[in-house]
């Protein structure tokens, strides 16, 4: 039952993920890409909730790697954020 569970959640992710991003206009992306880091950190409690309920090693495993994306995303959007924002703050001077 919980597997059913989780794959459902999943795959709500997928289809909410993908509609919310996909009406994004591409002049607004790199504004939003900052706050994107904080949707990373509720994807992150949603893997670490996954993993908890997951039944079996793999889905442990898994659960895992989808952590270890998440949190390489969260800092890798920071790292790209203050790069823009270093570019920018040099354009005024």
């Amino acid at each position: 039952m919980s597997t059913f569970i989780l794959l459902l959640v999943f795959i709500a992710s997928l289809v909410i993920g993908y509609k919310v991003l996909s009406h994004i206009p591409s002049l607004l992306h790199t504004p939003l890409m900052s706050s994107m880091n904080a949707l990373d950190g509720v994807i992150i409690l949603g893997a670490l909730t996954a993993t908890h309920l997951a039944g079996s090693t793999v889905g442990v495993f898994l659960g895992a790697f989808g952590i270890a994306l998440a949190v390489t995303n969260v800092f890798g959007g920071f790292d790209i954020t203050h790069k823009m924002l270093k570019m920018i703050a040099g354009k005024k001077r």
